[in-house]
Parts: structure tokens; C-alpha cells; sequence
């Protein structure tokens, strides 16, 4: 079986360590402990891990963040990968800092990423983990939150909520994503790594 994760972001090191790029910070962190490393390709940065006789292509799409579907679209048709098997990582402000979601699909939320996604695909029916970024921004001031360094408590648990999003990936293929959301989507909230 083989799946296809794409971590969305921002190329370029202005935005390296920006709330906006946490799918590649992710994505990062999973190359990083399983020592592998990501390769320059056509529309994006490709890794590629093994996870219990599952095989995962991790992508870091280097189109930007608005033009993400052209990445996604090509690596699913170049790796032969059904949109079943697609898992889209991002940043979302719905819910408190570190909190982590899996959905099975739907809209784009307001996210320029999803959103080209969806428009290129033609529909919104792919998996996603959602990794929340908080939302501690004035009226009018979320580009510059999204797009700003995370801040000195965030940092504190950062790793330790990043590790989290990896074994829910890992999850993700291994036992497919109702199965997942059962096991972390309720613990998948700051202070309850210790339950996992």
C-alpha cells in the first residue's frame, strides 16, 4: 500500500519557522528521526519512508502555498496513488494551539492551500490533518499571525505536538482514517500526549 503525504508550506527560509509551514515542519521532523532526506523534484521536495509494510511518499509541494494542488495532482498520477490514500497536512486557527484533527474531507476552511487543492482535484474528498495553530490575533492581523514565528511558549511543546501528528500519519496508513480519528482526534489536545 502506498500513500501519499503532502505537508503544505512556503518554500524559502523567510518562512522556515512560521506557523503557515507546520506540514513541512512536520514532515521534517518525520525524515529526521527515520534519517531520511527530501530530494528536489519537479513541483516539490520528495522523501520517501516505510512505515509496517506501508509505503509513504512524503511531499513538501514547492509551487507555494496557493498553487499546492498542482503538487498534489502530479505526485498522486506520478506514484499511481488512489485519492483515498492522500493525506493533506496544514495549518488551521479553529481550535486552541497544538489541538490536532483528522477529517475524511471537507471545505477548505478559508485556506489558500485546500483551496487550490480542492480546485485542481475537482473535489474535496481527501483526508487531511488539520494541526491547529491558535488563533491569538487581532481583527485583521491573521496574515501576519500565520505567517509570523511561533512564539516563545508555543515552542515549549511544539516537538512534542509535531511527534504526535507523525504517529497519527503513521496511523493514517496503517489502519486507515476512522480507525484513527477513534484512537487520537479526542486526545489529540495539548497536555494529553502522556494518554497515547
Amino acid at each position: 500500500m502506498k500513500y501519499l503525504v503532502a505537508g503544505l508550506g512556503n518554500i524559502g527560509d523567510e518562512y522556515l519557522n512560521t506557523r503557515h509551514n507546520i506540514g513541512f515542519s512536520i514532515l521534517d521532523a518525520w525524515a529526521k528521526a527515520s534519517n531520511i532526506s527530501f530530494s528536489d523534484h519537479r513541483y516539490g521536495f520528495i522523501s520517501k519512508a516505510g512505515y509496517r509494510g506501508r509505503s509513504f511518499v512524503l511531499l513538501k509541494p514547492s509551487t507555494y502555498m496557493n498553487l499546492s494542488g498542482n503538487a498534489v495532482n502530479y505526485w498522486l498520477k506520478k506514484e499511481k496513488i488512489p485519492v483515498e490514500n492522500l493525506l493533506v497536512v496544514v495549518d488551521d486557527v479553529s481550535l486552541p494551539f497544538g489541538s490536532i484533527r483528522l477529517r475524511p474531507g471537507g471545505g477548505d476552511g478559508g485556506h489558500n492551500g485546500l483551496f487550490h487543492i480542492n480546485s485542481v482535484l475537482g473535489h474535496a474528498n481527501y483526508a487531511r490533518l488539520r494541526f491547529e495553530i491558535g488563533s491569538r490575533f487581532s481583527e485583521g492581523r491573521q496574515v501576519e499571525y500565520v505567517l509570523g514565528e511561533w512564539a516563545e511558549d508555543e515552542r515549549e511543546i511544539l516537538n512534542s505536538r509535531i511527534e504526535l501528528a507523525v504517529d497519527m500519519i503513521k496511523s493514517f496508513g496503517f489502519v486507515g482514517v476512522e480507525l484513527t480519528m477513534t484512537r487520537f482526534n479526542k486526545k489529540a489536545s495539548p497536555g494529553d500526549d502522556e494518554e497515547q
